[in-house]
């Protein structure tokens, strides 16, 4: 294999140009040349395709987003779509392809490979979402960006004497609500992996004010539902001054820490080598702090699991 290519699709997160910078500075250490698509598969499919050289990736490693950018591409879902990607794919040379993103993407990916093009896939959300990997490129960063908000937000909340809802992202997976709910100390975490009561969340949010608590942090997933209308249901049931706080996209931005970086790195060091392994199909994770890698096609048949013993701590230590 002499040619490769790397792009980003689906959301941004933070790491993703880290990831970039390893696949682009391993393949050319072992004299292969590398192509950058932009824009994803909509760039695949307009031929937004430039080699990429050492230089090409100085200074990328503490940014947040991607150099490539980024889209969503319904057209990349028709055979027509799919087949011109490979077209342009083979009109450069390029013999083998590095996806990171979700799983939007590793189906993108998985597609690719079925029209005989060899594909590996990077796991890049910040949702943590993607199965066959304890972590993905740019959870951390969100969860730290997060904690970092709610802090903030429990300060106003402590001198207000107030009860704070605060909506983080989510829409299919809980972890960046369970993991930051847990790290600040969250009364209730509300998570879509897992069904709730309002009288539950009612009821603690009695026991802390009738032993003289004053403030509560709330924790939502979005896709758990609205955080203002949750907030107005608690307002309304306790007389409790609520607030509501929607942390949106503040969350896919800013600089990766080391652990996204350092994760990014081995991540798209790993694709490379299975590229050059002759492996196809592949996606790349870690598990118990080892690089792995496992066919894409069993990772996107696995569901996503919320780690239970988490979300019983988080329960137990907020009585």
């Amino acid at each position: 294999m002499k040619r490769i290519g790397v792009l980003t699709s689906g959301g941004d997160s933070p790491g993703m140009n880290a990831a970039i910078r390893a696949v682009v500075r391993k393949a050319i250490y072992h004299d292969i040349e590398v192509f950058g698509i932009y824009h994803g598969y909509t760039g695949l499919m307009n031929d937004e395709i430039k080699k990429m050289e050492i230089g090409s990736v100085a200074d990328i490693i503490h940014r947040g987003g991607t150099m490539l950018y980024s889209s969503r591409c319904p057209e990349f879902k028709t055979v027509e779509g799919q087949l011109k990607g490979v077209e342009n794919l083979k009109k450069h040379g390029i013999e083998g392809l590095v996806v990171i993103g979700g799983d939007g993407s590793y189906r993108g990916a998985q597609k690719l490979t079925g029209h005989g093009f060899p594909t590996i896939g990077i796991p890049g959300t910040i949702d943590n979402d993607i199965p066959g990997t304890d972590f993905t490129i740019g959870f951390d960063t969100a969860l730290n960006t997060v904690i970092q908000a709610i802090d903030k937000i429990r300060d106003t909340a402590t001198s207000h004497e107030r009860t704070y809802v605060i909506e983080v992202m989510g829409r299919d997976a809980g972890d960046i609500a369970l993991w930051s709910g847990l790290a600040d100390g969250a009364e209730s975490i509300l998570i879509p992996e897992e069904n709730y009561e309002m009288s539950d969340i009612l009821a603690r949010l009695k026991r802390g004010h009738d032993r003289g608590k004053r403030h509560s942090i709330i924790v939502v997933a979005e896709g758990v539902g609205s955080g203002v209308e949750i907030g107005k249901e608690i307002q309304e049931a306790m007389n409790m001054e609520t607030r509501v706080t929607v942390l949106g996209h503040v969350q896919r931005g800013g600089s990766p820490t080391a652990t996204d970086r350092v994760l990014a790195s081995r991540l798209g060091a790993r694709a490379v080598e299975l590229l050059l392994e002759g492996a196809q199909d592949r996606t790349v994770g870690i598990h118990n702090n080892q690089i792995i890698d496992l066919d894409i096609n069993e990772a996107l048949k696995m569901p996503h699991k919320v780690d239970q013993k988490m979300v019983q701590l988080a329960r137990e230590l907020s009585i």
